[in-house]
């Protein structure tokens, strides 16, 4: 998981992201401030998350920017840990805080029959 907490160090610092692991999932908790679920596009693929966000924000009409430092998009491109599926994946957005829940692939175990050489 190294590769993930790396990722998530790259992200912007204007964007926080939190990753917990239980027995069945993993939650990735993002800080998306003025992001809704029309602006938040999720795609998991190939071992990877993907995150496009756009903010968006109203501004009053007698108002305009002089100087602005928070980004209006996130394009961001996660590794996942090899046992994160999307297969009944979950996400929600509320307030600006995605929260993604990606349960573990479940370990299948096979008895593999021996002969004797004889």
């Amino acid at each position: 998981m190294s590769a993930l907490r790396d990722a998530l160090r790259d992200l912007p610092d204007a964007v926080f992201a939190d990753f917990l692991e239980s027995e069945e999932a993993y939650l990735l908790v993002v800080d998306l401030p003025g992001v809704s679920s029309e602006t938040l596009d999720i795609v998991v693929s190939d071992g990877r998350v993907r995150l496009e966000a756009r903010r968006e924000k109203d501004v009053p009409a007698e108002f305009r920017y002089e100087r602005e430092d928070r980004s209006m998009f996130l394009d961001a491109e996660l590794p996942l840990p090899p046992d994160a599926t999307a297969e009944g994946a979950e996400a929600s957005v509320d307030r600006g805080v995605l929260e993604l829940r990606l349960p573990k692939r479940r370990a299948e175990e096979t008895r593999i029959e021996i002969s004797d050489d004889e």
